[in-house]
């Protein structure tokens, strides 16, 4: 590529030329001083081969700025010359740490750029604060966990065809939950959480596969019921969705008692004044009355409660009811309370789980991650007997058809998915938020621009990323040798973590396997 303002190279010529004009230099912007920046630009762009031969960068600059925002330019050239001047680089290589701006680089090696910027917002907020899509502290060792192939001993399947994904959720209820696939759209609220028109699009993208999609901590809104094929309901400790008329139109209904992301059950509020009269009449609220979710269920002050409310739930409706518990070092004593009652399945959100905003200290360093809590609920069910009479859901963190299938083969029947079924369905269309604002902006239901969102775009998107990842789901089946997502056990699993091989009763990879 030519410079700027210079004629295209011609070959070498041995006739005379004549001698091309004196061509006057443009002046350089009077805010730089071309003594600094212009002999370190000069520099800059000859080391990166930019220009094939030596010009001036500031006239190079001055073209560049034709018609551009002047004064933006300006600020960026400034930002980038401004620091690499004699004066700091001399700064940075002779002062002692407490002189010199390199001590940004340790502190924040040390104490973690994350911990250092919410240290700031704490400084300027004085309140908790609230994180959007769970924590970055992903603790379930998915990755090291991998799926066996058969090949000669026993051989792959014979054709993908033959593979089903079909899962029953609460196959002894009167009205079993028929699901073409094994991933469910987890609890993300109407109001607290998401807008109507991303859970219009979660709807209806999910009733394209034949999947579920899911209340949330909120009511049941009609325009949600309308797109999904199946509904399944949380009756949450904010109590926004009770009484035979919103519950008589689920296809599941899930008592609500803690949520992974927020470690369990605390209170939160929604303050009457961010809720439009669409949302109140869907949750059931009266004029100037906020939306409080509670850390229990109102009235249900011990776990007797909780399993007559199950019970009473049971008798009433012919949908399978189950009981959603963030996953915790007291899971084997809360599944003990579980299995008193009449549930159908049983909820294990992990502390991976996403959600809208929470406290990052609830989302960091409160429960148990998503895989420890699926491996001990299985083998508690099991070793008390009782594993067939409950249908188990993992969620919190699941993000790719790897992860569903290998929590399918440590013993969960289907698995909840919110964050990246999120993502998915705004897909391209996140373009109208990024870098202007955060994603979540699009995705909330206080969101700037939560009105410009596609719903039918959207629930083609989402549709499109559970067809590829049920796709890709089935290719690995046929190669472990199954004809189900039902049959995976953990058998179809090996890890190159000992210890996670004896925690999980899986195959250590670096062992050598008995002939039989």
């Amino acid at each position: 590529m030519e410079p700027p303002n210079q004629p295209p190279r011609r070959a070498p010529d041995s006739s005379p030329q004549p001698e091309p004009p004196i061509q006057a230099q443009p002046k350089p912007p009077s805010q730089v001083s071309k003594s600094s920046l212009g002999r370190r630009l000069d520099k800059l762009l000859a080391f990166q081969g930019t220009l094939p031969s030596r010009v001036s960068a500031l006239a190079f600059c001055e073209s560049f700025l034709i018609g551009r925002r002047v004064l933006v330019l300006n600020r960026l050239l400034y930002a980038i010359g401004n620091p690499i001047t004699d004066e700091a680089l001399e700064l940075l290589l002779t002062e002692d740490y407490p002189n010199n701006p390199f001590e940004v680089v340790t502190v924040a090696e040390k104490l973690g750029l994350r911990a250092i910027v919410e240290a700031m917002m704490r400084a300027q907020l004085g309140m908790p604060l609230q994180r959007p899509f769970g924590s970055p502290n992903v603790l379930s060792p998915w990755h090291k966990i991998l799926l066996n192939p058969r090949q000669l001993h026993q051989l792959p399947t014979a054709s993908i065809k033959e593979i089903s994904t079909e899962t029953v959720i609460g196959p002894t209820a009167r009205k079993p939950l028929r699901l073409s696939i094994p991933i469910m759209i987890t609890g993300m609220s109407y109001g607290g959480s998401l807008s109507l028109r991303l859970k219009m699009a979660l709807a209806k993208g999910s009733a394209i596969v034949g999947t579920s999609t899911n209340t949330g901590e909120s009511g049941l809104a009609p325009e949600t019921r309308k797109l999904a094929k199946y509904m399944v309901g949380q009756y949450n400790r904010g109590h926004f969705l009770r009484g035979p008329e919103a519950l008589s139109q689920l296809d599941a209904i899930e008592v609500q008692c803690g949520q992974g992301a927020f470690g369990g059950g605390v209170e939160s509020t929604v303050l009457s004044a961010g809720i439009d009269d669409h949302l109140r009449k869907t949750m059931g609220l009266k004029e100037g009355e906020d939306a409080v979710i509670h850390s229990r269920h109102p009235g249900k002050d011990a776990p007797e409660a909780i399993i007559g409310l199950v019970d009473d739930l049971k008798a009433q409706y012919d949908v399978p009811v189950g009981v959603k518990i963030a996953a915790s070092d007291f899971i084997e004593p809360d599944l003990e309370v579980v299995a008193r009652s009449r549930a159908d399945f049983i909820v294990i959100d992990g502390s991976e789980g996403g959600t809208a905003v929470a406290p990052p200290t609830l989302e960091d360093d409160v429960g148990l991650p998503t895989l420890y809590g699926l491996v001990r609920a299985v083998d508690w069910l099991n070793a008390e007997g009782i594993r067939e009479r409950f249908s188990v859901i993992a969620a919190g963190g699941l993000k790719t058809p790897g992860d569903f299938l290998k929590a399918l083969a440590l013993g969960a029947d289907a698995v909840y998915i919110g964050s990246i079924a999120v993502l998915a369905a705004i897909h391209t269309q996140i373009t109208e938020v990024v870098p202007k604002a955060a994603p979540a902006q699009m995705a909330l239901y206080t969101g700037r621009y939560a009105d410009r969102l596609d719903v039918d775009k959207a629930a083609k998107s989402l549709a499109n990323f559970f067809s590829s990842c049920v796709a890709e789901m089935k290719l690995a089946i046929q190669a472990i040798g199954k004809k189900s997502t039902s049959e995976l056990t953990r058998d179809d699993l090996v890890t190159v973590d000992r210890d996670l091989a004896e925690f999980a009763g899986i195959r250590y990879a670096g062992s050598a396997r008995k002939l039989r």
